[in-house]
């Protein structure tokens, strides 16, 4: 049972996708029944890890604030991953001097959330960052909209798996038809 935006639970699923950011192709998934994704990092992670080395390593991971916790980038850095994790949701349309400027110096004694934060307000945090807007959310979307895939048919944390699985493979066969050469 998850709960609901205006209160209640349901019987529902959190599904999962890391998702490439140069192909935007789903290179692994998951489903849970919990609805904190902090605890989804983890298994992500060690999926990752089991992915055949003629893929490449794994060299950042591009999260958003629901998935961010100190035990998180500690997992990430010492798997040598480059965790980008929001920390906090941001506000739009920051101040131009906000976005076009590098924070001020961090200091030495720093919290591994402080640090997380002034990481993403560099330049080159911020260009990173904004790659998840535009790899991981579409993909989603266009899953909702286009593939038309808003609910599971199924019940039960195993089948529920096996259709997420082939609505991922969905995905990345129509993916692939449009990455294909001419």
């Amino acid at each position: 049972m998850l709960p609901v935006p205006g209160g209640g639970f349901e019987q529902a699923y959190n599904a999962q996708a890391a998702v490439d950011t140069t192909s935007m192709l789903i290179v692994t998934l998951g489903v849970t029944q919990a609805s904190n994704d902090k605890e989804q990092v983890l298994p992500m992670l060690e999926q990752l890890a089991a992915l055949p080395a003629s893929l490449g390593q794994v060299e950042r991971l591009l999260a958003d604030t629901g998935f961010y916790s100190a035990k998180n980038t500690e997992a990430c850095e010492a798997r040598g991953i480059d965790p980008f994790i929001a920390v906090k949701r941001d506000k739009h349309h920051p101040a131009p001097q906000e976005r076009f400027t590098e924070p001020a110096a961090l200091p030495a004694n720093a919290s591994p959330t402080q640090t997380m934060a002034h990481k993403l307000k560099t330049k080159a945090g911020r260009a990173l960052y904004a790659l998840r807007k535009q790899t991981v959310e579409p993909v989603f979307g266009i899953i909702k909209s286009v593939l038309g895939f808003r609910q599971f048919s199924l019940r039960g944390l195993k089948q529920v798996t096996g259709e997420w699985t082939l609505v991922c493979l969905a995905w990345n066969l129509k993916r692939m038809a449009v990455l294909r050469p001419q």
